[in-house]
């Protein structure tokens, strides 16, 4: 068996999700694609809900690495809604699985987790009480992922500005706009 049976397992997943369309996703079908026992799956994993966490932390691990090495944080943010775009036909297909609702918490959590590293690693909000750092870091993860699940091709031509203008709010806060008589 090789080395690399969980990529492999994994591999096979993408497949059936992307390029068969399966919606009903079964270990079965996860089996068949690859040629394993059932018995091979479950020595890896304990189920598909255990396979799509450990698709997803190993995503969300490469997006952190890639997206921390940068050398502003609005560059990192820039990395972080590439990476997220070319990840939203995988997740579409996902969501739209049986196992939807599981994948769904998963991005939520990992979001969250992406936004509190970062914060952590570049000093966010470092004038702000951790219950606030928290509020805030819940309420930018939820918005982010809100704004990736209804991202259209416009939006990609207009990257750079929707990027510079989420760094803006997260650094600086939402710009008020006082009308003066």
């Amino acid at each position: 068996m090789p080395a690399d049976m969980k990529r492999q397992i994994a591999e096979a997943t993408r497949t059936l999700l992307m390029d068969r369309h399966v919606k009903k996703l079964t270990v079965k079908d996860i089996v068949e694609e690859c040629h394993i026992t059932r018995q091979a799956f479950y020595y890896h994993f304990e189920g598909i809900p255990e396979l799509f966490r450990w698709m997803t932390e190993g995503y969300f691990e490469r997006v952190m690495r890639e997206t921390m090495a940068k050398e502003s944080i609005e560059d990192g943010l820039r990395c972080f809604f590439v990476m997220a775009i070319n990840a939203i036909p995988y997740f579409e297909h996902g969501l739209g699985s049986n196992y939807g609702e599981e994948l769904e918490r998963l991005l939520r959590e990992y979001f969250l987790r992406y936004f509190e590293t970062a914060s952590e690693q570049r000093n966010f909000f470092q004038h702000s009480t951790r219950a606030e750092q928290k509020i805030i870091l819940r309420y930018h993860s939820q918005a982010i992922m809100g704004m990736l699940r209804e991202w259209t091709e416009e939006d990609t031509e207009r990257l750079d500005e929707i990027v510079h203008t989420v760094y803006r709010i997260i650094i600086e806060g939402v710009p008020s706009r006082v009308k003066v008589d």
